[in-house]
């Protein structure tokens, strides 16, 4: 038996520069972080030569290519597993949840891999699970996302990753005091807005419409290397102000990213302290992150007392092996 596990992401600027119809025009950036909520995959060999995947329903099937669940079945052809295996996967924040805007599903995708390949007695790189992940997700699939995930979920920790023009990509942690770490993670608040929505409907919009947006692009790309200089100088003063600036941008890449009720939600905040926030992953629900200083936190909480606060950490570490037995 092998069980990984995989966390997921909140990205604090630069968000869809990630796009491969964007960052071929030059590079794209994000600020993102792993953080303590996990996506959990258990893979155990079967006494016969069925597959076995278990999650909200459970399949019972005689070869990969029968298998619905897609991230799994690319997953397995890409492990080169076809028969004899059990494949069951949990989380800490409901799989089902519609567009929760964590990353959710490049972290299934990256822990995957990484208990196939172990199943296999190999060992995946980081590079090589957030590159595998891509090509499922983008290539084979043929969904409307980005690079970000797969590499958050893959390498962990609070990173600037470059989207470069030829596909590469570069993961340079943010290197700043442990106090800095600290004292931003102190003033991140995230809430659940439990308003659900397609994220390849916004996303194929905000795909096509990417040579139309180039100037917003380019702008949180900009505020994507304006976070990581401020952070490696120890300084956190203009993140809210960061927030605000790379939310104001993104409302305006494709229609549906934000709704009457996120501005409701999100002025209220603003006018309890928070000075900056978004709305995670590709917008309309999901959560809600707030920048805020700790005197003003309580009255935000006040304000949005009708959403459910998830507190989080920052993970320093990406997918792992947890478990192994023979």
């Amino acid at each position: 038996m092998i069980i990984s596990r995989t966390p997921l992401r909140v990205s604090l600027a630069g968000g869809g520069s990630d796009l491969e119809e964007y960052y071929k025009t030059g590079y794209g950036a994000v600020v993102s972080t792993a953080i303590d909520k996990y996506i959990y995959i258990t893979v155990n060999k079967k006494f016969d030569d069925l597959i076995r995947v278990s999650y909200s329903s459970t399949e019972m099937v005689a070869s990969v290519a029968q298998i619905k669940h897609n991230i799994i079945r690319e997953s397995l052809k890409l492990a080169g597993i076809d028969k004899k295996i059990d494949v069951v996967y949990m989380g800490d924040i409901p799989l089902g949840s519609a567009g929760i805007g964590l990353g959710s599903s490049s972290a299934l995708t990256v822990g995957a891999l990484n208990a196939l390949y172990a199943f296999k007695g190999s060992h995946a790189s980081a590079e090589q699970l957030a590159s595998d992940a891509c090509k499922i997700e983008i290539d084979v699939l043929k969904h409307p996302i980005g690079k970000q995930d797969q590499y958050v979920a893959a390498y962990g920790g609070f990173s600037y990753i470059q989207f470069n023009k030829d596909g590469t990509v570069y993961v340079d942690p943010i290197i700043c005091k442990a106090e800095t770490k600290s004292l931003l993670h102190s003033k991140l608040m995230l809430f659940y807005t439990g308003l659900a929505r397609v994220s390849s409907d916004i996303l194929s919009e905000q795909r096509d419409k990417t040579s139309l947006n180039l100037g917003y692009l380019d702008k949180m790309v900009a505020l994507a290397k304006e976070l990581k200089e401020q952070l490696v100088r120890n300084k956190i003063d203009e993140v809210g102000n960061i927030l605000q600036e790379g939310w104001v941008l993104k409302k305006k890449l494709a229609s549906g990213i934000s709704n009457p009720q996120i501005d409701e939600y999100y002025d209220r905040a603003r006018k309890a302290g928070a000075s900056g926030g978004k709305i995670l992953g590709a917008g309309a629900g999901g959560f809600l992150l707030l920048y805020c200083g700790e005197k003003y936190q309580n009255k935000v909480r006040e304000a949005l007392r009708d959403l459910k606060e998830s507190p989080f950490k920052l993970e320093p570490q990406g997918s792992k092996i947890i478990y192994v037995s023979e």
